[in-house]
């Protein structure tokens, strides 16, 4: 199997007002780009700034898309029942021509319950709501007629052959394998009671097998695993991040009626899925986490330990620089420019 890619993924978290927010990702997401990394995704969240700080994502990547080169930018994931369908393909269209080709369309069903509600939706019909929309906007861009004989315009070129389904299921799994796309799988999963202590390939594993089993014949798969991953200069500083980050996490699990066992910042760091320390400690630890020997790229973001801006930089730096190589993930060609 071929070494991973590595990728960038940012919920737009940093302490800041939204305009801030915005112009401190744009930052992040270049400075990933003159490191190596092959792809950003940015993910949605709706009217909660503590949960992301990004409704529009594809209006974000169109803005970064004019200030980068070669990296490609991905939504991690718009949420579909709660969008028009007709609406995303067009936009996401418009969004890659103007960024040359390098949008990839990453969707899901999820969000949080309370905002379909102001969008006209039941989130106890996400499912259904999705696999309808999910086919409405697949008709769109592969130029089929989607009423009143009309067909995309602009038509989407290859855009159909980079979208990409998250889940936390291994019928979700499936679902993207039929359909020949890409798989997103969550930096955290919620585990049941009786499986609390469960290692995260425990959980995801069976979803790639889904995914992989419902996969059309030569079809690459395309496997995206996003991880925890803040890396420091020294683990104390690591540390100090993750005492406010990890616990401020874990009591909105809480509140969300999730079990996160422990209380120790140990503890935390095992059952919030979390790789930190100096480069060979994180290296060690991302190691041994089984479902990255599957990936075919491993996504490292710095939430929920969520260090400020310039700690941020420094941990891309310190991924691409050390970590990846000591992994044998896989970089672009860099365009880093020394100060």
């Amino acid at each position: 199997m071929t070494a991973p890619t590595i990728a960038f993924f940012t919920r737009l978290l940093d302490d800041a007002a939204p305009a801030e927010r915005y112009a401190l990702a744009g930052e992040q997401i270049r400075h990933a780009e003159r490191y190596g990394v092959g792809r950003a995704w940015v993910a949605q969240h709706h009217f909660r700034a503590a949960e992301g700080g990004l409704p529009s994502p594809l209006v974000f990547l169109a803005h970064v898309a004019a200030q980068t080169s070669h990296i490609r930018l991905g939504t991690g994931v718009i949420t579909l029942p709660l969008e028009d369908a007709v609406r995303v393909a067009e936009d996401a269209v418009v969004a890659d021509l103007l960024a040359d080709g390098r949008i990839d369309l990453g969707l899901g069903s999820g969000g949080t319950p309370s905002s379909f509600g102001p969008f006209g939706e039941d989130v106890r019909d996400k499912a259904p709501t999705y696999d309808r929309k999910l086919h409405l906007l697949l008709d769109a861009l592969s130029g089929r007629d989607i009423g009143a004989e009309n067909t995309l315009y602009p038509d989407a070129g290859t855009l159909a052959d980079r979208i990409w389904q998250a889940t936390f299921s291994a019928p979700g799994g499936h679902r993207a394998g039929i359909h020949g796309h890409g798989l997103l799988l969550s930096r955290t999963q919620p585990r049941s009671t009786d499986a609390l202590h469960a290692p995260l390939s425990a959980l995801q594993d069976p979803i790639i097998d889904a995914y992989l089993e419902a996969l059309p014949d030569g079809v690459a798969p395309r496997v995206t695993a996003s991880r925890t991953v803040f890396v420091a200069d020294d683990r104390a500083e690591a540390l100090r991040f993750a005492e406010v980050g990890l616990r401020r996490a874990a009591e909105g699990f809480r509140r969300q009626g999730q079990t996160i066992p422990g209380d120790d910042l140990g503890e935390l760091i095992v059952a919030l899925d979390t790789h930190l320390g100096t480069p060979e400690q994180v290296a060690e630890s991302l190691a041994a986490d089984a479902t990255l020997a599957r990936a075919t790229e491993v996504a490292f973001q710095v939430h929920s330990v969520d260090a400020p801006h310039e700690h941020v930089l420094r941990s891309i730096e310190l991924f691409a620089e050390q970590v990846a190589p000591a992994l044998g993930y896989t970089l672009t060609d860099t365009i880093k420019e020394k100060a």
